[in-house]
């Protein structure tokens, strides 16, 4: 008796499994499955990178951008190559800076770095394509070599503002290329310029100990003035309205104002040092103008 309640048991509980399945399978309602869709952000890049141009022989005039607020300052180094190669210096120890401190840049800025202007030149100095090292350079650089473009061409007299075919570079006359922007660097940074409307541009060169506003035809505009004196204030460089050492024509900062853009050259006080501490200093009082 006992072994047949079992073995119907068995065959009672065996039903009951066919059928749940069997249920489960054909006859469950099936419930809808719903995948909301959630949207993907895309991020931005921190740097970007750009080939804005090529010098004469060929080499890449690049261009890192860090952060995209629409407003925009540019820093540029090296426009007189290998003879001022500590600006260039300068300007990749930025661009590690902004590498490692990315919340430099705040969210209403992008800060654009170009570090060599004139790659020929420079590299007619450090024989290196792209980034060197202090060891790649001589130890002074007295003659001028490497200041000029392939072409020969002082790049500084190379934009349009009062610009000439010859110029003044101290005591000695210099090309300033056939045309304003005959050169290929020089009109790298024009199309940068003409498609990016920058907010304002420091450029790098050495050695004055001095920062300078710009002007062309309609003397400096007051905003050049305002930056001027920050930089110098902050990094503990004279400043000077109006460069007058020597008649200048066909200069990058001054084609800049006479288009309404405010421009300053920082002149570091030596060839040899990039005086960091001391730029930094500068740079972040433009940051904060700017902010």
């Amino acid at each position: 008796m006992h072994r047949c309640l079992t073995k119907r048991n068995l065959i009672v509980l065996s039903v009951i499994i066919v059928c749940t399945i069997l249920y489960f399978l054909f006859l469950k309602p099936k419930t809808e499955i719903v995948i909301e869709n959630i949207p993907i952000v895309e991020t931005k890049p921190f740097m970007s990178e750009e080939v804005i141009g090529k010098s004469v022989e060929g080499r890449s005039i690049d261009s890192y951008t860090f952060g995209d607020g629409e407003n925009e300052i540019v820093f540029v180094g090296g426009i007189h190559g290998g003879y001022e190669w500590n600006s260039t210096y300068l300007a990749y120890r930025f661009i590690d800076y902004l590498k490692e401190n990315p919340s430099f840049v705040p969210e209403n800025l992008s800060v654009t770095v170009i570090p060599s202007a004139n790659p020929d030149g420079l590299y007619k100095i450090t024989k290196k394509e792209g980034r060197f090292t202090v060891d790649d350079v001589p130890d002074s650089n007295t003659s001028g070599e490497g200041r000029f473009n392939a072409n020969g061409v002082d790049l500084n007299r190379n934009f349009d503002c009062k610009w000439a075919p010859e110029s003044t570079w101290r005591s000695e006359i210099v090309s300033a290329g056939t045309s304003a922007f005959s050169e290929p660097e020089a009109l790298a940074i024009k199309n940068f310029v003409e498609s990016k409307s920058p907010d304002a541009f420091v450029f790098w060169h050495s050695k004055a100990n001095t920062v300078y506003a710009s002007e062309c035809e309609d003397g400096v505009l007051p905003e050049t003035a305002d930056i001027m004196k920050l930089y110098a204030d902050a990094a503990g460089y004279n400043s000077v309205l109006k460069f007058d050492a020597y008649e200048v024509t066909g200069d990058a900062e001054g084609w800049l104002a006479s288009i309404g853009i405010p421009a300053i050259t920082v002149e570091l006080k030596t060839h040899e040092n990039i005086e960091w501490d001391k730029n930094l200093a500068g740079i972040k009082a433009i940051v904060e103008y700017y902010k």
